[in-house]
C-alpha cells in the first residue's frame, strides 16, 4: 500500500483526504491518505520518522509551510516562493502547488493568461499567485494593506508591481484577472475590492473557498465578469501534488465531485 497524508496543525479542518481518497479509489490504486499533526518543535523529527516509514509524500499547511524548507530540498519555483506545500518525501524534494493550482484554475475556465493581473494580497498565497501568473507571462500588480509587503514582493516578482489597496481602481481599470489571495470575505461578507473597480472583462479568482460565492465573487457575477471560486485553486493545487507523487494524470472530475461534496 502507498501511503501519502498531509502534516500541519490543526489538521482537521481539512478537505485534501476526501479529494485524494476519491482519486485512489477512482484509478483502483492501493493507497491511503492519512493526516498528521505534529508539535511544532517536532517537524523534522515527523518528516524523517515518515520517510523511515515509507511514506511517499506529504502536503504541508500551516504553521509548517515556510519551517519545512530547513528540511527538504525546495524545487526552483517553492524556493522563490518562500514555502512548501507538497512533498515528494522518496526524493526529500519540496514543491509549491498552489502557485500551479490558481493558474490551472484559470486556464480551466478558459482565462488567456495575457495582459495585466491584480492580485490583492501579498502573503503566502499572494506571493504564490503572483509568481504563478508571472510566470505564465502576465504583468503583475500586487495590492495589499500594507503597501511595503506588496513592494517588497514585487521586488522578486519579475514584471511586478507593488501598490496600497486605495490603488485598486486604476490598477484594475485595464486588468485582464483579479485574483483575491487575502482571507477577506471568508468569516463575513466583505470584499477587499470596491464593487465600482469591478468590469465586465475581468476574470475574477477568488481564493477563499467557503464560502464558495463570496462577496467579490457575487458583485463580480453582477457585471458580468467571469467568476472562478476558491475551490477550484483548491482542486488544482491538490491534483498537482497527486500526480507528483504518483506520476498518473488526476482524475479532476472525481477530486471535484469528491471536494464539492465536503464544501
Amino acid at each position: 500500500m502507498n501511503v501519502f497524508g498531509l502534516i500541519g496543525n490543526p489538521v482537521g479542518h481539512s478537505l485534501s483526504p476526501p479529494m485524494h481518497e476519491r482519486a485512489y479509489e477512482t484509478l483502483g490504486m492501493d493507497a491511503r491518505y492519512v493526516t498528521f499533526e505534529p508539535d511544532p518543535d517536532a517537524l523534522e523529527r515527523a518528516i524523517r520518522g515518515a520517510q523511515a516509514l515509507g511514506i511517499e509524500g506529504f502536503n504541508v499547511t500551516i504553521p509548517f509551510k515556510q519551517d519545512v524548507l530547513s528540511v527538504v530540498d525546495p524545487d526552483p519555483l517553492a524556493a522563490r516562493i518562500g514555502a512548501v506545500n507538497t512533498i515528494d518525501l522518496t526524493t526529500n524534494t519540496g514543491y509549491n502547488t498552489d502557485a500551479v493550482g490558481a493558474v490551472r484554475a484559470l486556464r480551466a475556465h478558459d482565462v488567456t493568461l495575457s495582459g495585466t493581473a491584480v492580485v490583492v494580497g501579498a502573503g503566502g498565497a499572494g506571493r504564490a499567485v503572483a509568481f504563478g501568473l508571472a510566470d505564465a507571462g502576465m504583468a503583475v500588480r500586487i495590492a495589499n494593506r500594507t503597501a511595503e509587503r506588496a513592494h517588497e514582493l514585487a521586488r522578486a516578482v519579475p514584471d511586478a508591481s507593488g501598490h496600497d489597496l486605495s490603488s485598486l481602481p486604476e490598477l484594475l481599470s485595464d486588468a485582464d484577472v483579479l485574483v483575491n489571495a487575502t482571507s477577506v470575505g471568508m468569516d463575513e461578507d466583505a470584499t477587499p475590492v470596491p464593487a465600482a473597480a469591478l468590469h465586465s472583462d475581468l476574470a475574477v479568482l477568488d481564493a477563499v473557498y467557503t464560502p464558495l460565492e463570496t462577496r467579490l465573487l457575487r458583485e463580480a457575477a453582477a457585471i458580468g465578469a467571469t467568476t472562478i471560486d476558491g475551490g477550484w485553486m483548491l482542486l488544482y493545487q491538490g491534483a498537482a501534488a497527486f500526480e507528483h507523487w504518483t506520476g498518473h494524470d488526476a482524475p479532476i472530475d472525481a477530486m471535484n465531485d469528491a471536494l464539492r461534496s465536503e464544501l
